[in-house]
């Protein structure tokens, strides 16, 4: 499997795009801006992207999915807790004091925590972790983990914004993610990768001396 990181956006938000290397098939993580470099990508790989997938609704992970889907016509997955997000994306703009336009995705569809998805023959997890948001979630395929903002390089994801709960992300960081594989690796919504092991030990809210 093909992983290609894209800083993007207003804020710099990691999209990732996840190629199945067999099947030519390719899914995105999170969309924040513009498409062409994953546009490019994919047309590199011979590779068609066959949706798009959201850790959660902020803005700054979703705003390019609609000139995306513009493109490309695929539909965009949410957690149905964070779906009135993603529907309001300019009035979300607007809150956060941006004047940028932006259309909200079009062919917005729901899952829960029960639900999976395939990439080739990959089977991708969905771990349900609100805090960040309500509908906040992770995927889980093969050894790597996409934490959306629950879980960053030696932080967490804030909790002062509207739904957001510390005690809901701590709650979701120990008792689900922490159980996880130490040697999986964490590609997270903003900075560097790093790994569920490291972030055990040294992580300045849940590291050793805390967990």
């Amino acid at each position: 499997m093909i992983i290609k990181t894209f800083p993007l956006g207003l804020v710099g938000a990691n999209s990732y795009l996840l190629i199945d290397k067999e099947s030519k098939e390719a899914i995105l993580i999170d969309l924040g801006g513009d498409f062409t470099q994953i546009k490019n990508e994919l047309e590199k790989n011979n590779a068609t992207l066959k949706f798009i997938l959201n850790t959660h609704g902020h803005f700054d992970h979703i705003m390019g999915e609609r000139d995306a889907q513009n493109i490309v016509d695929v539909p965009v997955f949410i957690h149905e807790n964070d779906k009135n997000m993603v529907e309001n994306l300019p009035k979300q703009l607007e809150r956060f004091g941006f004047l940028q336009n932006a259309e909200s995705p079009k062919n917005i569809k729901t899952f829960t925590e029960n639900d999976t998805f395939k990439l080739g023959d990959k089977e991708i997890k969905v771990i349900h972790t609100p805090g960040h948001t309500p509908g906040s979630v992770c995927f889980l395929i093969d050894k790597n983990l996409f934490s959306g903002d629950t879980l960053f390089y030696t932080s967490v994801g804030r909790t002062d914004f509207e739904g957001g709960s510390f005690k809901e992300l701590s709650n979701s960081i120990k008792e689900k993610l922490f159980k996880l594989d130490d040697d999986i690796t964490v590609y997270p919504g903003h900075d560097t990768k790093t790994s569920i092991g490291y972030e055990k030990k040294y992580n300045c809210y849940f590291g050793s001396d805390n967990f």
